[in-house]
């Protein structure tokens, strides 16, 4: 036992040895508060997690300074990828899943001969030859007793009875005749006279020896066609009292008809008398037509910033329709010879004053520039670059808006921000995200402020809500599935396009705003009034509402309208339009996938 406690006392002893030997030195406090101070520096993460941006998995674009759910889909925020160091003022790097959920992509911009470049395809409508129309009229006052043309688009052939007219100024006039012939001998002069009063009122000379030679006066006195055609309006009908010189019918020969295509400002240069032209129209999908320019307005259209160039067209079996849409393939009259810049009209943002693409300006990394450029004529589907792109450079050509939106988020320089500096967040990354699905457009407005309203006349705003009218019932035509309704609908769209009033806008903002949306809605209704396919009335229609939108909330409509959004829609990437009615009617589906979709905004 005394062992046992000696070896016990022995390794306690050894054991306060050590502890004192590891422990128990005395520490300078300034020192020990040094090398603190020291290994806190070296190891500072405070940086990291001020600097620490969020974002979305699914939405790419929204960036926001803390953790949080997304505004558009509700997702819980991920920490952002860092990475940017080192990026210029103008510079913003894309991540490798926005750019796929995206499909961004990108092509080298390079020289073409302008001879192969120089075909210009504008959309048209035939109308009837106005040099081949013909008013046929009562040349003296009556009652029509009977009309022998039954309806619109009857043929008429020259000689032929068009209608009987009761006439008591003709049957006096004839009794005058019957009086005078007797006297022809004594007073010839008087008789020549009322000979030719009533050759005055187209009476053939048959017709007045006739007279003459029966002695009986005829009430009832037939109107003869003096031309051949058809006919392409009824201006009367059987028991009206006519005027002399009142219009009857009107007759068009469709020989030959006019084909009026719309040119825009910057077009003018390209057409001349004489050019020729390649017509296609969708009833006879492969045909072509010959025609050439007859008539270059000589007027501008202020309101709409477009001259009507006219084509005459030999119209052989009555092939063509008045009312059909064409699209005509111009060549140009001077074709340069030299080389130019040609990129895809989707690669480029137009604002009114600036026009924009995006750069690829890393080859190896998705690092992208905005950069202005100027642009030429546009032909087709590409536009002529003529300063601010070199041969090589590398430029988006698919989702240039969200390249932008990413820009516009980030605080970079963007189509809405010139200078920069503002990184966008909540209800405003909300409103990027529908800019951004505005991609679908393959061309560009200036959305800038789009959740600021601009003060316009009352007499605009209504002109306006015409053509918003227009739209919501070819939105409703697209969800009864009804093609030919969507057709008709484009057209009232167009129409009311046409009667909008630009020289009411004072502002000057307000006026570029809408003649950049104005051409965007034309060229999609003039698209979807094309085509009786469906389907492709509804590629356009995505592009037709997101501007649509843009009005809508730049300039307003007095009645309430709800943007619904369905993500399905556009090949998965989502497509917006406007309704009445806040139940979802889907017109990207129409009865297949009715009420597929969500309101996204209210506008009141």
């Amino acid at each position: 036992m005394n062992k046992k406690f000696l070896y016990i006392s022995i390794a306690g002893i050894v054991g306060l040895l050590a502890g004192y030997l590891i422990f128990g030195k005395p520490v300078d406090e300034s020192t020990a508060s040094k090398d603190v101070s020291e290994v806190s520096n070296t190891h500072d993460h405070s940086g990291e997690t001020a600097n620490q941006m969020w974002t979305c998995s699914m939405h790419p674009q929204i960036m926001q300074p803390e953790p949080g759910d997304c505004p558009i889909c509700g997702m819980e925020l991920i920490p952002a990828e860092s990475g940017a160091d080192g990026l210029s003022a103008n510079e913003i790097k894309m991540t490798k899943n926005a750019m796929a959920l995206a499909n961004i992509q990108t092509n080298v911009v390079g020289n073409a001969v302008g001879e192969n470049g120089n075909v210009t395809s504008l959309s048209g409508k035939i109308v009837e030859n106005e040099e081949a129309s013909a008013v046929q009229a009562s040349y003296f006052d009556g009652r029509i007793e009977r009309l022998n043309v039954n309806y619109e688009g009857q043929e008429v052939r020259k000689g032929q009875l068009l209608a009987t007219i009761y006439s008591p100024n003709l049957v006096a006039a004839q009794q005058e005749l019957i009086t005078t012939a007797s006297l022809k001998e004594s007073q010839p002069a008087l008789y020549k006279s009322v000979r030719n009063k009533l050759k005055l009122w187209k009476l053939s000379e048959s017709q007045i020896n006739s007279i003459e030679e029966s002695g009986e006066v005829r009430e009832n006195f037939p109107i003869y066609a003096t031309v051949s055609g058809t006919v392409s309006e009824k201006m009367a009908e059987e028991g009206d009292y006519v005027k002399q010189g009142q219009p009857i019918l009107k007759l068009n020969n469709l020989n030959t008809v006019w084909a009026e295509f719309d040119a825009y400002e910057n077009q003018i240069s390209q057409f001349e008398k004489g050019q020729e032209i390649k017509m296609t129209t969708n009833a006879y999908p492969n045909k072509e037509f010959d025609a050439k320019i007859s008539f270059i307005d000589p007027v501008l259209n202020t309101q709409t910033r477009i001259v009507t160039v006219r084509a005459t067209i030999q119209n052989k079996n009555n092939l063509l329709k008045p009312g059909m849409f064409v699209t005509g393939k111009f060549e140009g009259i001077e074709p340069s010879g030299e080389e130019q810049l040609l990129v895809p009209a989707s690669a480029v943002m137009w604002t009114g004053e600036r026009s924009l693409v995006y750069v690829k300006t890393d080859p190896d990394e998705p690092i992208f520039e905005m950069r202005e450029v100027t642009i030429g004529n546009r032909n087709g589907e590409t536009y002529s670059i003529t300063s601010g792109l070199e041969d090589g450079d590398v430029i988006v050509t698919n989702g240039t808006f969200t390249v932008d939106a990413a820009a516009q988020l980030s605080g970079k320089k963007s189509m809405m921000n010139q200078e920069g500096g503002k990184t966008m967040t909540g209800h405003e990354g909300h409103t990027g995200m529908q800019q951004a699905n505005t991609e679908a457009t393959g061309n560009s407005i200036d959305h800038t402020k789009m959740n600021e309203r601009i003060d316009v006349p009352a007499k605009f705003q209504k002109q306006v809500e015409q053509v918003f009218d227009g739209y919501i019932d070819l939105k409703n035509a697209l969800v009864n599935d009804n093609a030919k309704n969507a057709q008709q609908a484009a057209e009232r769209v167009e129409k009311s396009l046409s009667k909008v009033d630009m020289k009411l806008l004072e502002d000057e903002k307000a006026h570029k705003h809408w003649m950049a949306i104005q051409k965007e809605l034309k060229s999609s209704t003039d698209a979807i009034s094309l085509s009786s396919d469906i389907k492709k009335q509804r590629d356009h229609f995505k592009h037709l509402s997101a501007h649509m939108i843009s009005s809508v909330q730049l300039f307003g409509v007095n009645q309430k309208a709800y943007s619904q959004f369905c993500p399905m829609a556009n090949s998965n990437k989502g497509a917006y339009w406007l309704s009445l009615e806040k139940e979802i009617q889907n017109p990207y589906y129409g009865q297949a996938m009715l009420t597929c979709g969500e309101v996204r905004d209210t506008f009141e």
